[in-house]
């Protein structure tokens, strides 16, 4: 069994590649930090191929694609993603477009190219790693929330679009709230709300994946927001996200 993990050096990535090291997953591991991802392959089990990549460049997407196709890969976890705290009009026009690179570019490339290989051998399992983000707007962080609404609702349309054709393939959303990872530190921010464990989300992700859930929500916190957010008419929903973003802004 072998599994391939995007933004594998940290946070959830990194936590997703012990639990699947655990269950004797082999790992090819993908991240811009080389050192970050020969510390982790020191501590894993099995057999560990690091491959440090910037898949914020389309052209490596593909370069992936082919460097890995002939293995026999089972689990796709695309993981690699950042945000920006800020007002829309004062944010930096170059960092929202290499986000938009590897938030949506890149998730939509290696979703596709994989899905293609798992549909014709009917198996195989992908996880898009999104965020409660993606079912909501949100002012002050605009195009992290629009790229998380991208990859959320083609991760469900491609989930039905299998179930119809009856396929074994399974694809999910992993769509969790505040988590404790490097994001903040990043996008330059603070959440406002306690963050959930990394590793414990990982292990429920990994989980619910298996279970073929199509979207994965840890903690009932977020189960009850996103629930409750459904009733809430729009103008509402934005002053809300609005101040809570506000409180997260250094």
């Amino acid at each position: 069994m072998r599994a391939l993990i995007t933004g594998a050096s940290s946070g959830m990535g990194r936590d997703m590649a012990r639990v699947l090291s655990k269950m004797g997953y082999d790992l090819i591991l993908v991240a811009r930090r080389k050192n970050r991802l020969l510390e982790l392959k020191q501590e894993l089990d099995g057999n560990v191929t690091i491959i440090p990549m910037d898949l914020s460049i389309e052209e490596n997407c593909f370069k992936l694609y082919e460097k890995v196709k002939s293995k026999q890969i089972d689990v796709v976890i695309n993981n690699a993603g950042f945000g920006l705290f800020g007002e829309f009009v004062k944010t930096d026009l170059d960092t929202e477009l290499k986000m938009i690179d590897l938030n949506v570019r890149a998730y939509h490339i290696l979703t596709k190219l994989f899905l293609q290989d798992f549909v014709r051998r009917d198996s195989g399992y992908i996880l898009n790693v999104c965020s409660s983000a993606g079912f909501m707007a949100g002012p002050r962080l605009s195009t992290y929330y629009a790229t998380k609404n991208y990859v959320t609702k083609l991760t469900m349309a491609i989930n039905e679009e299998l179930r119809v054709a009856k396929s074994h393939v399974t694809i999910c959303a992993l769509c969790p709230g505040p988590v404790a990872t490097e994001f903040n530190r990043v996008a330059h921010g603070t959440f406002a709300i306690r963050e959930a464990s990394s590793y414990e989300v990982a292990e429920y992700a990994i989980d619910k994946l298996f279970q073929r859930k199509m979207i994965i929500v840890p903690t009932i916190m977020m189960k009850l927001t996103l629930f409750f957010n459904r009733f809430a008419p729009h103008r509402l929903a934005l002053f809300i996200a609005y101040k809570i973003q506000m409180r997260k802004s250094k």
